[in-house]
């Protein structure tokens, strides 16, 4: 059976987030994730622990969350720059 065109346009999601549509250039952005007060309170939570997650670790916060392994490795990353900034400020 013929592919219908819109599965030729194939969207990739690029490692920063960006979703591109191949072939063209153009930067589709994901909107901006709103996490529940409940998710930010696990994820606080966990990042007191500690600042890294291994990928098991990872894997098993964003199931439990109902969120995507790239949210919470960018809320991660997001807050130990947020951190490092606070901490250097004293």
């Amino acid at each position: 059976s013929p592919v219908p065109t819109q599965e030729h346009e194939k969207t990739l999601t690029m490692p920063n987030g960006e979703l591109r549509i191949s072939g063209k250039g153009k930067k589709l952005r994901k909107p901006r994730t709103i996490y529940s007060s409940l998710q930010l309170q696990a994820l606080n939570q966990r990042f007191q622990q500690t600042q890294y997650l291994a990928l098991p670790e990872r894997a098993e916060l964003a199931a439990q969350l109902g969120l995507t392994q790239t949210q919470v490795k960018i809320w991660f990353q997001n807050k130990r720059s947020k951190y490092k900034k606070i901490m250097k400020q004293g």
